[in-house]
């Protein structure tokens, strides 16, 4: 009986230690991470719009939230606090910005505290209402007003893959395999634990 007492107590003592280092790495891969933002990365645009967002798969913390929305020259155009409601962080943009490249850069504390950011582009063809730079014009292959183009690529966003759960998976699944290894070979037979007197 001795061997398979010691054989639960090591297997309780590996159960314990797993869900610890579960309960440890849990918290780092909680991140929120951003789905989409308005404009859609890359997009082409009829002009400045009055607020830029990003949708979170988690509803962020309002706490140092921050959205900077700045033209080629690197004027930021952001106007007043970062807006949250529910899982989407909007930027009111200050009117009069001109037509051209806009690069948003935004940072919030995800619903575990944890900063995160990122950024995207978006392009205008025109200058909002306003404005004192020459409006484009239209050529061949310019979005129309009202039309956006397919993302050309997703919001970047600031989360590595957790390794470290893939790695905490592989040794539990290993101690679990030599502890059933130890207990077989000592509840077989003529192992030397069963003596008679």
């Amino acid at each position: 009986m001795r061997p398979i007492r010691q054989f639960l107590s090591a297997l309780l003592g590996a159960a314990v230690l797993a869900a610890a280092l579960l309960g440890a790495l849990a918290p780092a891969s909680a991140h929120d991470a951003a789905e989409s933002t308005s404009p859609t990365s890359g997009a082409t645009v009829a002009a400045p719009p009055e607020i830029v967002s990003v949708t979170f798969n988690k509803s962020p913390l309002a706490l140092g939230s921050q959205i900077l929305v700045k033209d080629d020259a690197g004027t930021n155009w952001a106007d007043g606090a970062v807006e949250i409601v529910d899982n989407v962080a909007a930027q009111k943009l200050r009117p009069g910005a001109p037509a051209g490249l806009y690069t948003v850069a935004w940072r919030v504390a995800s619903s575990d505290g944890h900063p995160i950011e990122g950024s995207f582009t978006f392009t205008a063809t025109v200058g909002a209402p306003g404005s004192t730079a020459a409006a484009a014009v239209p050529t061949m292959g310019t979005a129309q007003p009202g039309m956006t183009p397919a993302p050309q690529q997703p919001a970047s966003s600031s989360e590595p893959f957790q390794w470290s759960i893939v790695i905490f998976l592989g040794t539990a699944v290993g101690i679990l395999v030599v502890l059933g290894l130890m207990a077989r070979s000592r509840l077989k037979p003529g192992s030397g634990n069963n003596t008679e007197s």
